[in-house]
């Protein structure tokens, strides 16, 4: 397998769950703005989107989003404590996280490279807030759905970090602070950051792409 990334973009979350699998894959890292492979080639001609992650199994097929494929590795590699099984309820809570951290967190961030007005900004940055606090009532262990470590964690993971570069506290967020940092400490999670060439999230890394 080879995943395609962009270093801080929800692509990590991907990189994340195939360190915790082991087993082996190639990486690329690309730049997701310019549209460029590491060779300086147009990455448009692997991915027509322009969009990261992008999954090449080792037959030629090639899988996009990141929900797909997160569903994608874990089945392939029979983790149900990553992804459960499916027809299981448990496998829909996790998925049901999954869907909330890419539909209302995840896109919740995007205005915030645009170029918009102070009123706006607030706006944006009011509901990434009230969304951020859906995730700290839900939290009724260290993981989202309790005890264990999942695919809906290490999405949550990558997308609540983008925080520290918009400068949005979450000290007041306990319970999803705790889950941040015991999610940065795997060590799954700390080889796809050095892999992809950086540390944690800080004020003065360049934007997380889309």
């Amino acid at each position: 397998m080879k995943l395609f990334v962009h270093p801080g973009a929800s692509s990590l979350s991907v990189h994340i769950l195939l360190r915790e699998i082991g087993e082996p894959f190639e990486l690329e890292v690309i730049n997701v703005t310019a549209k460029r492979r590491a060779d300086g080639s147009d990455y448009r001609a692997v991915a027509p989107r322009g969009m990261v992650p992008l999954l090449e199994l080792p037959g030629g097929e090639r899988l996009t989003e990141n929900l797909v494929i997160a569903q994608y590795v874990c089945d392939a590699a029979g983790r149900h404590d990553l992804m459960p099984s499916a027809g299981t309820f448990a496998r829909y809570r996790v998925m049901e996280w999954q869907s909330f951290v890419a539909a209302e967190l995840h896109k919740s961030f995007i205005p915030l490279n645009w170029k918009i007005d102070a009123p706006m900004r607030e706006l944006v940055l009011a509901r990434i807030n009230g969304r951020l606090a859906f995730v700290e009532q839900g939290l009724s262990g260290p993981f989202l759905t309790g005890e264990t470590f999942t695919a809906a964690d290490a999405y949550l993971f990558v997308i609540a970090s983008w925080t520290r570069f918009y400068g949005i506290d979450i000290d007041v967020l306990p319970r999803l602070s705790a889950l941040l940092r015991t999610v940065g400490e795997r060590p799954s999670v700390r080889a796809a950051l050095s892999a992809e060439g950086r540390g944690m999230v800080t004020l003065d890394d360049p934007a997380p792409a889309p």
